[in-house]
């Protein structure tokens, strides 16, 4: 199955639980992407202990997600 997911929120805790099923959707051989738009495309600014959106994305990106912004 192919999944998009959008996100459009600057809400750190929002593009974490993304990321996160993204991921887990990816351990389970679906091929997902998602995309970024408006506040969200700067979810680097984000990152924080509580929510480590860098790392959660290059975990995507290494496991063949594809990410657009």
């Amino acid at each position: 199955m192919h999944v998009t997911m959008i996100v459009c929120q600057d809400n750190p805790e929002i593009i974490w639980n993304c990321f996160r099923l993204a991921n887990m959707m990816l351990e389970g051989m679906d091929d997902v992407s998602i995309f970024l738009n408006g506040p969200s495309v700067s979810y680097e600014q984000s990152d924080s202990e509580q929510f480590p959106l860098k790392q959660l994305a290059k975990i995507f990106t290494l496991s063949e997600g594809e990410l657009f912004a």
